[in-house]
């Protein structure tokens, strides 16, 4: 039971940042992103807040079982870090992009937070294949994300 706890609350610690960044977001869905020259791939705008929801699901659920894996402290502690550094990355680009507006900002953010979770995915391989696999959709909806948010920018310059 212990275990399942630990992994309901990483997952419920990412939904709610997943809320907190789709906070940011709204307004500017509305006003500003409307205004945006998009490339011929952009996904319809109601497609966003499903995918993220299960992305941040998985996100927790992959954390949890790292978390939960009996692997050595440091060893989770370390693959638990960047784990926290890419979950702040993933947030701070709500604010770069749809906050302040700036999508160059954002393109470079993006690329930085794209490495982390990299970066994440090596590490929760090896203490858990379950837990790497389970971050592997997140890697390639970040992935697209990038070219989206590239383009974005490129025909908005």
């Amino acid at each position: 039971m212990q275990k399942i706890l630990k992994i309901v609350l990483v997952v419920v610690v990412c939904v709610t940042i997943g809320y907190f960044s789709g906070m940011v977001t709204r307004d500017s869905i509305t006003t500003w992103y409307p205004t945006l020259v998009k490339p011929v791939f952009n996904p319809p705008n109601w497609i966003f807040g499903p995918v993220w929801t299960l992305l941040y699901i998985m996100m927790g659920i992959s954390a949890g079982l790292v978390w939960t894996s009996g692997s050595t402290v440091q060893t989770t502690k370390k693959a638990l870090g960047i784990f926290a550094i890419q979950l702040g990355l993933n947030a701070l680009w709500s604010y770069l992009f749809f906050g302040l507006h700036n999508p160059f900002l954002a393109l470079i953010e993006i690329i930085l937070l794209w490495l982390m979770i990299l970066e994440t995915y090596n590490l929760f391989k090896t203490i858990d294949k379950t837990a790497g696999f389970l971050l592997l959709p997140y890697l390639g909806w970040v992935s697209f994300a990038t070219i989206l948010n590239a383009s974005i920018w490129w025909l908005n310059k």
